[in-house]
């Protein structure tokens, strides 16, 4: 019984031996693992591809967004002249420009949903076009600097793991 006693012994030191061997290797490998951090939403915010789709985008929109804007001060002031003129009104003419204001708020509601779904929509695929060259831009910082892996959003960066701006700055360099 001793002998297995002792025997036992041996076969859990020699796990435990194995397995600090195992766990420092894991961990040496680990420490030479090179790491990076890019925050994308400055990336998407500063560099002049993206002030660039900001432009193209109001470029795009105002009209619509100024339209949008004039419809409803329209309605807004047709609604005050109902409140106003409401009580001389016939109660047929009262009710009649009530659903006529109802409608047109509807429709506003209606295109100003279309309004932000369309921008929402363009401005993800702009953004998209975006990430695809900054995601080329990443690889080559990745590959020339030989980092293992670049992650977005971290909680604490060391300013020397930080490549946002070398990123804002090569997707600036791009025509």
């Amino acid at each position: 019984m001793k002998c297995s006693l002792s025997s036992k012994w041996i076969q859990l030191s020699l796990v435990a031996v194995l397995a600090t061997f195992s766990a420092t290797q894991a961990f040496a490998q680990d420490a030479g693992t090179r790491v990076a951090v890019v925050n994308s939403e400055k990336v998407f915010n500063e560099s002049n591809l993206a002030k660039a789709m900001q432009t193209r985008l109001q470029n795009e929109f105002t009209k619509r967004q100024n339209d949008l804007r004039d419809s409803a001060l329209k309605i807004k002031t047709a609604a005050e002249k109902l409140d106003r003129d409401g009580a001389v009104m016939n109660e047929a003419e009262r009710v009649r420009r009530q659903r006529e204001l109802a409608d047109q708020d509807r429709e506003l509601q209606r295109k100003q949903r279309e309004f932000t779904e369309d921008l929402n929509q363009r401005t993800f695929e702009e953004r998209a076009k975006i990430a695809e060259k900054a995601n080329l831009v990443l690889r080559q910082i990745a590959e020339q600097r030989k980092i293992d892996v670049i992650v977005q959003e971290a909680a604490y960066v060391n300013p020397k793991a930080d490549v946002t701006d070398d990123v804002i700055k090569a997707l600036n360099s791009l025509k």
